[in-house]
């Protein structure tokens, strides 16, 4: 049978064949990293440009598709580019001699001054921690951290805050490069000697989604969401007095840590289309990357990045602890928060022993609301809800037994109006069971902590009467339900509370050790307050942030390892306005090593449950930066050790101008505040360095808690120091003893001490130590 084709289909086949093959290499195409390592500073911009445009050339067909495809060209001290790639392409790129590496990007999302957190730290009139005999004002030496530039790399800022006036404040200081880049509701009038720059990157995140709703957000450094602008003003805001949360609570004088340090803006991270709730934000890899690069070209001391991810990233993917080591090469102080995966181990992100990794714990403040139950029992719960019930009556209560989530949709009417609500944390958020038992008709709200979440409690501005209970007291609440035809409860009015609170303790959420990616470093390092904390807030966003929430507030608060980081931020930057000469890490050192390991009654660091916590919770302890502006001694390391530390882990090219050695020194040779020893086998002998920074002539002596089972020798056991700025070098020296290592669990982490005193009781330097048997 023949068969006659037109010509017009023979040609429509044709075509289609010639296209198939090219939609296929577009349907495959994603945004990849292309790094090269470090600029040799022999080119000008434009010619880095054009050089990233030559590798795109050589991959792509067609120079329009090459431009089109290049993203961001980072030129100032990463060397590299973010282009749309296919696998082919990128396989391509990454065999060239001169490309350090290629990896696809990833969103990641970000975790979610205050009138209490830096007068619990012991900067302001209240010092809950010893002084060991040093009263220094710190504030006063760092001149509250005047021209050091702290770099915020999260959503933009709200610029009329006054914690962002520059009354007062000097000329910007010559060395800034930076610009303020205009957009929507932003133009250079915005920026101040306050806030002295401001830009904002999306390229990859409208590559991902699409062109940004501009209802949802500002295409511009300004701040809808308003974690931009607390993290800001946690680091450097002003003093504002009289500030609260809605309905007063923290009622007090809003404070930053380095309330004299300049602000420069890097909004990295958009809302997630469709979200429209708590959380619901993402940054991605290339656009945080060219943030860091633009930020290390505008001249800025330190950053902070409260951005983090829920599972370790590995270094070959990790945009931050790449855009970080350039940093640190740079010498500038990288603060990024641990992540909120707690109270699982391994979970933390920001590994990398040239970030200063931070945990969060609590302050000696609580927002307690009363509940009274029907049979005369009272519970303290918490909240900072301005809402009160109409009656100071006894209310019909209830379970949403059905569904105790309470999420969207769930609740009867018939069953809850009227009544108080008792839910459990568990799926949804916490704000948003609220405004499902106010859908439904109830007058008020308990939520009670799931048994992961235990005693540890995260208030919020609900949208109605309510409190929140830990896990111990929802059951009793439970138990009272059951136990009686007629419940009842009634909810106090929610009040500030600054006595009698028990804290620090380590918050629940916070990511926990051991570090998964880099077994030999400790890491969280240090832990700061980040339960709780108020601080300024954007007026595009209510408390809440979510759509049925329209009240407007100036500051709010939060919980998260996003509110700790920018208290390192800013206690980093008072360092660096007293020591302006020290390295980096030797500034990591001091906020490490005189760090608090008991809370404000002298008992040993807890969790929220009242268990004994572990360096894998709180690295080196509660930060102190009164006391880390003079630590006596530091432990420094240069990026070549870093760099070092890198090739002991397999990567062998990151920086080209770096060869390493056929064997370079072992993971745990790196010179850090902290000992790690994973899978002991016999007897492990290691290398520490300390440079004298306190007194021109003085001896320390060792001593040492050891990990129970573990033996630990120390030698030399006393160090002397003839002036400041001598280096001595000891070893410790670690095996299991025999008796008890048959007994021990293996993998287990056991924990210990080791400190240098001087021995007149002015300088004590502690590291921590954690071991697992193999």
């Amino acid at each position: 049978m023949k068969i006659n084709i037109s010509p017009h289909i023979f040609f429509f086949f044709f075509v289609l064949l010639l296209l198939i093959p090219l939609l296929a290499s577009s349907a495959e195409t994603q945004v990849h990293i292309v790094y090269f390592g470090e600029h040799n500073g022999e080119k000008t911009l434009q010619e880095i440009e054009e050089n990233h445009y030559s590798y795109l050339l050589s991959v792509k067909e067609r120079e329009e598709e090459a431009k089109s495809s290049l993203l961001y060209s980072y030129k100032h001290s990463i060397n590299g580019f973010a282009a749309l790639l296919t696998p082919q392409e990128a396989s391509i790129l990454s065999e060239k001699e001169e490309v350090v590496s290629v990896y696809k990007s990833k969103p990641r999302k970000y975790s979610l001054q205050t009138t209490r957190s830096w007068e619990f730290s012991g900067l302001e009139k209240a010092v809950p921690f010893k002084t060991e005999g040093r009263d220094d004002d710190v504030l006063l030496k760092s001149r509250y951290g005047k021209n050091v530039i702290v770099g915020i790399i999260d959503s933009g800022v709200w610029p009329e805050s006054k914690s962002f006036n520059d009354k007062g404040l000097g000329p910007i200081p010559k060395r800034w490069k930076g610009i303020c880049q205009s957009g929507d509701a932003f133009n250079s009038s915005h920026c101040n000697k306050k806030i002295i720059g401001a830009r904002y990157y999306l390229k990859g995140f409208e590559h991902y989604y699409g062109p940004l709703n501009r209802t949802t957000d500002y295409k511009s450094p300004r701040d809808k969401d308003g974690h931009g602008t607390h993290t800001a003003s946690t680091v450097g805001g002003r003093r504002v007095h009289n500030v609260s949360a809605l309905g007063g609570f923290a009622r007090g004088t809003a404070s930053g840590g380095a309330p004299l340090a300049r602000l420069s803006i890097y909004k990295v991270c958009w809302p997630i289309p469709g979200e429209g709730k708590e959380e619901g934000n993402t940054c991605f890899d290339e656009d945080m990357l060219k943030g860091m690069d633009d930020a290390i070209g505008d001249g800025v001391d330190v950053m902070s990045i409260s951005i983090g991810t829920a599972k370790p990233v590995a270094f070959e993917e990790d945009s931050l602890a790449l855009g970080a080591l350039h940093a640190v090469k740079k010498n500038i102080i990288v603060a990024c928060s641990a992540g909120n995966s707690g109270p699982a181990p391994s979970t933390l992100s920001n590994p990398s022993p040239w970030i200063i990794t931070v945990g969060a714990s609590s302050m000696d403040r609580s927002f307690i609301a009363e509940l009274e139950l029907g049979n005369g029992q009272k519970i303290w719960g918490q909240t900072i809800t301005p809402y009160k019930l109409k009656k100071k009556i006894m209310y019909p209560l209830v379970h949403a037994a059905e569904t105790n989530q309470c999420l969207p949709g769930s609740l009867s009417p018939e069953k809850v109006k009227g009544k108080i609500v008792l839910c459990f944390r568990g799926a949804g958020t916490r704000v948003g069971k609220g405004a499902e038992v106010k859908r439904a008709g109830g007058v008020g709200y308990i939520l009670s902590n799931s048994k992961a979440n235990g005693e540890e409690l995260s208030v919020d501005s609900h949208l109605l009467p309510a409190t929140a209970v830990g896990y111990t007291n929802g059951l009793k609440i439970l138990n009272y339900l059951n136990s009686t035809k007629n419940p009842m409860a009634y909810i106090a009015p929610a009040e500030t509370i600054l006595e009698g609170v028990r804290a620090p303790f380590m918050a629940a959420f916070s990511s926990r050790g051991p570090n998964i990616i880099y077994p030999d470093v400790i890491k969280p390092d240090i832990t700061a307050p980040g339960l709780n904390v108020l601080a300024a807030w954007s007026e595009g966003s209510s408390p809440t942030k979510m759509a049925i929430d329209h009240r407007v507030t100036k500051y709010n608060i939060l919980s998260g390892t996003s509110m700790s980081c920018p208290h390192i931020g800013g206690a980093a930057a008072l360092m660096k306005a007293i020591h302006p000469s020290w390295s980096s890490a030797a500034i990591r050192s001091a906020i490490m090593t005189t760090a608090a390991l008991n809370d404000n009654t002298g008992e040993a660091l807890s969790d929220a449950g009242g268990v004994e916590a572990d360096p894998f919770q709180f690295g080196s302890g509660h930060f102190r930066p009164s006391k880390a502006a003079d630590p006596g001694l530091v432990y420094d390391a240069t990026y070549k050790d870093y760099l070092l530390f890198l090739c002991s882990n397999g990567h062998n090219n990151v920086d080209p101008s770096f060869k390493c050695p056929k064997r370079p020194p072992p993971p745990n040779a790196l010179n850090y505040p902290s000992v790690a020893i994973p899978k002991l086998n016999g007897t492990v002998t290691i290398k520490r360095t300390v440079t004298n920074v306190g007194r021109s002539k003085s001896i320390y002596f060792a001593s040492i808690r050891p990990p129970l089972g573990i033996y630990v020798k120390i030698s030399p056991p006393i160090l002397y120091f003839n002036h400041v700025g001598q280096s001595k070098t000891f070893t410790i020296t670690v095996k299991a003893e025999e008796e008890t290592a048959s007994k021990m669990e293996k993998g287990k982490y056991l924990f210990g001490w080791l400190t240098w005193n001087d021995g007149h009781g002015i300088y004590s330097v502690r590291s921590p130590i954690a071991v697992s048997l193999a």
